[in-house]
């Protein structure tokens, strides 16, 4: 088994498509394929703040329940999308208003159609993936190895939002422990979440949401490789939103 798990997207469509080119796979007969058979994984938040939310939304749903090359498991972001096509009251800040900008722009039906695909995304979405062959786990914002095989109300925080401790930053961004300096298991954990300029690899986790969508990198990690594959971003670069670790 190998895989490309790719960070978080944010609606950078552009920089999708050219990393998923560059990983090697191909659009034949109107159906993504890899010659060696990888299979892409994409660990949530998908959308908000980009350029190409609804985009990103057709094409990974197209590569996950159509040409079966790809799994998906939500982030924060999809979660409250998918809380929002549900009708629930969100709050319309923090990224989501550029995705409902773009429904907006949409006719009623093409707005069910993409309103659908998502929701079903979502739901047959696991919160985070194990992937036993590889000795790895991919879930958007981390896990600690004694929530791994649960899903209770505890890990559902921890897998959408890190270590978080209810406290808030002076900007406002919840404060988070560094979890992956602590994690002392021997499964790969995979995840995002928190841009950061490089991948940050640490006991066995790597972060790879390289904050595409501000301006830097959209990443992929490769197993059983270990390697990291990168196409730089068409965004604006807005230096304040990465986070450096001592």
């Amino acid at each position: 088994m190998k895989i490309d798990v790719i960070g978080d997207v944010h609606g950078c469509y552009k920089e999708l498509n050219q990393l998923i080119g560059k990983l090697g796979y191909l659009l034949e007969n109107g159906s993504y394929i890899h010659p060696k058979q990888r299979r892409l994984v994409f660990l949530g938040d998908i959308t908000d703040r980009g350029p190409d939310s609804l985009k990103t939304i057709e094409l990974v749903y197209k590569l996950v329940h159509q040409d079966n090359i790809a799994d998906y498991v939500p982030g924060n972001h999809c979660n409250k999308l998918y809380r929002y096509f549900l009708g629930n009251n969100v709050q319309i800040r923090h990224g989501l208003e550029t995705t409902v900008e773009e429904l907006e722009a949409y006719s009623a039906r093409e707005q069910d159609l993409i309103r659908a695909k998502f929701i079903q995304l979502y739901e047959q979405a696991e919160l985070y993936l194990q992937i036993k062959p590889l000795n790895a786990v991919v879930a958007h914002a981390g896990i600690k190895t004694e929530y791994i095989g649960k899903s209770d109300k505890k890990v559902r925080t921890f897998v959408f939002y890190g270590d978080i401790t209810g406290e808030k930053l002076a900007d406002g961004r919840p404060v988070r422990l560094d979890w992956a300096k602590h994690y002392n298991g021997d499964t790969w954990i995979i995840y995002g979440h928190t841009p950061v300029l490089e991948p940050r690899f640490i006991n066995k986790t790597v972060n790879i949401d390289l904050g595409c969508v501000f301006g830097n990198k959209l990443a992929a990690f490769q197993l059983p490789e270990e390697n990291i594959v990168t196409v730089a971003s068409q965004q604006p670069y807005v230096e304040e939103k990465f986070t450096s670790y001592t």
